[in-house]
């Protein structure tokens, strides 16, 4: 059955992430046929592996000829802030029975940005809302890739400057959190957390630092983001 107001709701405030999406896709599918691979192998990644940097992780590893314990590491230190902030969601995720799956497979950086900080509309039936959400988001990921890849497959194309869409696209979920939550708390735990990760820790442990204090922080000052909200 088809939800007419949670699909237009969910297409409505997925727009920044299409813009995003449609970009990073279109230079992953490009990548893909510069390494002289099928347009197809683009296409079933982003259906099913949907991944984002990895993806284009992956393209290198593959043509670096790395072993598979060298993938295995390095994919999950990449995604494995998502086993962090996908505890969060478990409470709007717990009543979506059958969709509950393909929610865990599309919770993407961009998809929880926008679940956990748009205001939602309490005659939406929530469960159909995130699953458009979800699934909105990795079509523009797909049409992205295949776009990419039947275009790079007859034109050549000069790809500098293009993998910076996703920070770009970062940068604007965050402008849209901050109107949201009016905090500054929250974007200092993070700027505080990356700064010591960068300073003390390798460039190659930065990230998976950076997260831990960011969620070692946000702990800490639990209550006075509560009571922040609650305002």
């Amino acid at each position: 059955m088809f939800h007419k107001r949670e699909f237009f709701s969910a297409l409505k405030v997925s727009v920044p992430v299409m813009m995003g999406y449609l970009v990073l896709g279109f230079a992953f599918g490009l990548l893909v046929v510069s390494f002289e691979y099928e347009w197809y192998i683009a296409l079933l990644m982003s259906l099913f592996i949907y991944a984002g940097a990895l993806q284009f992780l992956a393209v290198t590893f593959f043509s670096s000829k790395l072993g598979l314990l060298d993938i295995f590491i390095t994919s999950l230190f990449v995604n494995i802030r998502q086993a962090f902030y996908g505890l969060s969601v478990l409470k709007k995720f717990k009543k979506s029975n059958k969709l509950k799956p393909y929610l865990i497979f599309g919770l993407t950086d961009e998809t929880y940005a926008l679940l956990t900080t748009l205001k939602e509309d309490a005659q939406l039936k929530k469960h159909y809302y995130y699953f458009y959400l979800s699934a909105l988001n990795q079509f523009y990921w797909v049409s992205g890739t295949l776009l990419g890849t039947l275009l790079g497959s007859f034109i050549t194309f000069n790809t500098n400057g293009l993998e910076f869409s996703l920070t770009a696209l970062f940068v604007v979920l965050a402008i849209e959190q901050y109107k949201i939550k009016r905090s500054y708390t929250p974007f200092l735990i993070g700027a505080v957390a990356s700064v010591l990760a960068f300073i003390v820790f390798p460039l190659d442990n930065m990230l998976i630092v950076s997260i831990v204090c960011a969620l070692v922080g946000m702990f800490l000052l639990k209550k006075r983001l509560i009571q922040h909200d609650t305002h």
